[in-house]
């Protein structure tokens, strides 16, 4: 993996003033965290780039940015991802009269693109961000993965176009971090989510996923690639369980090329354990063991306390899959002081407040883990493709006519000022975002209404929690230096299981039945069988207090941002009465302690950017 920026301009000659150069390089070194092991840029007279290398494929071949000259003029590709096809493609391409250097998958992009054009993009299979300056063409062109697993962004700005794999290259080039109403909106309304395609600074953008976008002298163009679309089931049961089989284990024997020694994140839920079995599978054909890692908390087993999402404890059945496995397995814990340490480093990695203690916490993680690994493998994004949380079941909660892990906007704005509340309008601001979501649905004109609200859920899962869960992966690891693969996040897999009919998903009404039955024969039963548990989070109450403390002395700083926001009487009489975990404001696991942890985020966010309400 990588990080990847530049900008462009049809009429400037940056190759003509020494700043431009400055520039770029305050950009690439903004981005090094993303790759430490190589690191350049290159400066064309309308257009700059520049990347960070983490080097996992041909370690030795695989510079960036990679230019192919056409006669006087160069083409340059700077690139973030992997591309799990590439072997394929080089087969394709090898009926062009094209040269070869490297054995790495930027050259086959960089080729693909010189041989075919834009359209090559479409044969992509992988997570990718990556743009092209074709300088006979006076053109640049940014796409992003058809699930949008790699990030990148842009902003158009008194003529130039800037872009980068996070919103910090953006501000090295000299953008100034402004956040207007709407901005605000999405962090107290839909955060830690985003609108698709909003990057809450005032005017900055992401490419959406399944997007290329072109920028020339003649303007800036739009074009999707992938959409996901609708069509009639016609495989039988047996025979969709075989194909869903077979697509998971392909994903996952794709997305285990590397030149480096890679890992898995095993948790002993059924979709970690699963990607976990098939990596052994693999490896055990070359007398290798796999090896894991598993995360959770100091003494939580003491203080664990049973709830509706969270029933049991991770730790007894990661011994029992680490033993089936017979993997090489490594425990990994964090304590409250860290955890509540992380959450400014979170923002950090993020730029923007994101999922409190639930990304701070496994930022800590990756960082560990990077210390011996550049890639792992994780089961991000199994729920939101087949069917796991709870919304897609109870029927009060996928009945309700809005985001079900996000419904009640009292539990989010019961801390908050009643004047800032006024000003934001959230309640419209979520039900237009809503609406507009629901109706992008990817639908079938003869669907029931219960299937077709069925593939509403999917479709709002797909769009927004799942690229929030994504969004945690890709900024966590990669600030460390590690490359998160997520096998289930394949465009194949997601095209083919968000038309199976859901009495198939949901076989008997077992939820992720059908993720199940892929997984018979490789998985211990108590594994298979096992209910769901979400990502683990502490049940220390110290860390509450923790949490409280530093919330209201940050409330009582004069220079806080807080102050015209969060109404510190309410704060006060909510940490001294105690809190519990109470009504999750979102998803499973983010209630009042992460409220907490999610105010001293937007704190931090706004001192370290300069943000005024």
């Amino acid at each position: 993996m990588c990080g990847i920026a530049g900008f462009y301009h049809p009429k400037e000659k940056f190759t003509e003033n020494p700043v431009w150069q400055e520039r770029l390089e305050s950009m690439k070194t903004s981005l090094l965290h993303r790759g430490k092991n190589d690191n350049d840029t290159i400066l064309y007279s309308h257009a700059a780039l520049a990347h960070t290398r983490l080097s996992i494929i041909d370690l030795e071949g695989g510079h960036q940015p990679m230019t192919k000259r056409l006669g006087e003029y160069g083409c340059s590709i700077v690139y973030n991802g992997e591309l799990y096809n590439a072997a394929a493609l080089r087969g394709i391409l090898a009926l062009y009269p094209l040269t070869w250097e490297t054995a790495c998958d930027t050259e086959v992009i960089l080729n693909g693109y010189l041989a075919m054009g834009e359209d090559f993009v479409k044969l992509l299979n992988g997570i990718f961000a990556f743009a092209i300056y074709d300088e006979r063409q006076e053109k640049l062109l940014l796409a992003r993965d058809p699930l949008g697993v790699k990030p990148l962004f842009y902003q158009q700005t008194d003529g130039y176009f800037v872009f980068g794999s996070e919103q910090k290259a953006l501000f090295a080039f000299g953008i100034r971090p402004v956040v207007s109403r709407d901005g605000f909106c999405e962090v107290f309304g839909l955060g830690p989510a985003r609108t698709p395609g909003h990057g809450v600074f005032r005017e900055m953008k992401e490419v959406l996923p399944g997007q290329l976008i072109r920028q020339g002298a003649d303007g800036c163009g739009e074009n999707t690639y992938f959409e996901l679309k609708a069509w009639e089931h016609t495989d039988t049961y047996p025979e969709t369980v075989e194909k869903v089989k077979w697509l998971i284990a392909d994903s996952v024997k794709r997305q285990m090329v590397s030149d480096v020694p890679i890992c898995t994140f095993l948790s002993g839920g059924l979709d970690s354990s699963l990607v976990t079995a098939l990596c052994q599978k693999e490896l055990q054909a070359n007398g290798q063991r796999v090896n894991t890692f598993s995360f959770d908390f100091v003494d939580n087993q003491i203080h664990f306390r049973p709830n509706a999402f969270q029933s049991s404890l991770d730790r007894p059945y990661v011994d029992i899959m680490a033993d089936a496995a017979g993997s090489n397995h490594v425990y990994l814990e964090c304590d409250s002081r860290t955890q509540a340490d992380y959450l400014d480093r979170a923002v950090d990695a993020r730029d923007l407040p994101c999922m409190a203690d639930v990304e701070s916490s496994l930022l800590y993680f990756c960082s560990l883990v990077a210390k011996e690994y550049k890639v792992a493998l994780t089961g991000e994004t199994a729920d939101e493709i087949f069917g796991g949380y709870p919304w897609f079941h109870r029927e009060e909660m996928w009945k309700r006519n809005l985001f079900p892990w996000s419904y009640d906007l009292d539990a989010r704005t019961a801390l908050l000022k009643k004047e800032f509340l006024e000003f934001l309008e959230l309640p419209e601001y979520v039900r237009e975002a809503y609406d507009r979501s629901v109706a992008e649905t990817p639908r079938l004109e003869g669907d029931h209404p219960a299937e077709r609200r069925r593939r509403e859920i999917s479709w709002l899962n797909i769009r927004w929690f799942m690229a929030t869960l994504l969004n945690r992966m890709d900024r966590t690891s990669m600030y460390s230096g590690l490359e998160a693969r997520v096998p289930y996040a394949d465009c194949r897999i997601l095209q083919y299981v968000y038309n199976i009919p859901w009495e198939m998903k949901c076989k008997g009404g077992v939820t992720k039945s059908l993720l199940i039955e892929a997984g018979e024969g490789l998985l211990p039963d108590s594994i298979l069988h096992r209910r769901k548990s979400p990502y683990p989070k502490t049940y220390d109450a110290a860390y509450e207090k923790l949490l409280g403390e530093r919330l209201l002395e940050r409330l009582h700083e004069a220079s806080s941002p807080l102050a015209g926001i969060v109404d510190a009487a309410k704060a006060e009489a909510f940490i001294e009465g105690g809190f519990h975990y109470g009504k999750p404001w979102y998803g499973q696991l983010m209630a009042g302690p992460q409220m907490l942890a999610y105010l001293l985020q937007i704190d931090y966010w706004m001192k370290k950017y300069g943000l005024t309400a």
